[in-house]
């Protein structure tokens, strides 16, 4: 079926929304970020705890538009990893993390703007400190994978090109209480911190575990089978 149904969670009613809008230093750069889950789409409606707020309503034909899915077995978490160290502020704090980040941008950035969508996950709250974490070499591949598991975060779906935003059709919007979903919100975030913290994804032996520091000893680069 190419149409997909999709939720931009806001603090406004967005109708119309528009090409280049946004923050570059957004996960995928600029675009018009949503999710095919109504109700994470509600909690991103609320920021803080003292506004309402939107969770607005599309549709959209993909029939002729090109979709990057990075949570396709095709890709790895690290051409997800590089697209995120090309647009998000990261604090460097060694040469380790430097070197890990020209490497990964190197050798697994995804030119995205030969697409018109992109779906991946979202380094929001706690999930953007386990990318940090892989970064400085604390964390491995397989647990960054697991990592992004935690908390049910789901994907988002990124609008990015002027004829995907030319295909978007405004079907409404629904009301958020921020007393409900502001908690929800923050629940899931905190979960998620508490399964990483007591070790959820650090159960299993580590020793055969591959860390930025291998893959960067190793020269893998990206579509290595080891990956």
């Amino acid at each position: 079926m190419s149409k997909l149904i999709i939720y931009h969670g806001s603090k406004d009613i967005i109708e119309k929304p528009y090409y280049h809008g946004g923050k570059a230093e957004n996960d995928y750069g600029f675009g018009f970020y949503c999710t095919e889950n109504l109700e994470l789409a509600k909690e991103w409606a609320c920021n803080d705890n003292e506004n309402n707020g939107f969770a607005n309503k599309y549709t959209i034909d993909t029939k002729n538009l090109k979709i990057l899915d990075l949570t396709d077995k095709r890709y790895s978490i690290l051409n997800w990893m590089a697209i995120l160290l090309k647009h998000r502020t990261f604090n460097i704090t060694n040469t380790l993390s430097k070197q890990a980040k020209d490497y990964l941008i190197k050798h697994f950035y995804i030119n995205i703007e030969q697409f018109d969508i992109v779906i991946g996950y979202r380094a929001d709250d706690s999930y953007f400190s386990f990318a940090r974490d892989f970064i400085n070499n604390t964390i491995s591949v397989r647990q960054l994978n697991s990592a992004m598991e935690l908390g049910e975060l789901g994907k988002q779906v990124v609008i990015i090109s002027k004829k995907a935003f030319s295909q978007l059709k405004f079907e409404g919007f629904e009301s958020v209480d921020h007393l409900e979903y502001f908690a929800k919100r923050q629940a899931r975030d905190e979960k998620a911190k508490k399964d990483y913290l007591k070790g959820t994804i650090r159960k299993e032996k580590i020793i055969d575990d591959l860390f930025v520091i291998d893959i960067m000893r190793r020269g893998l680069k990206n579509g290595d089978p080891i990956l």
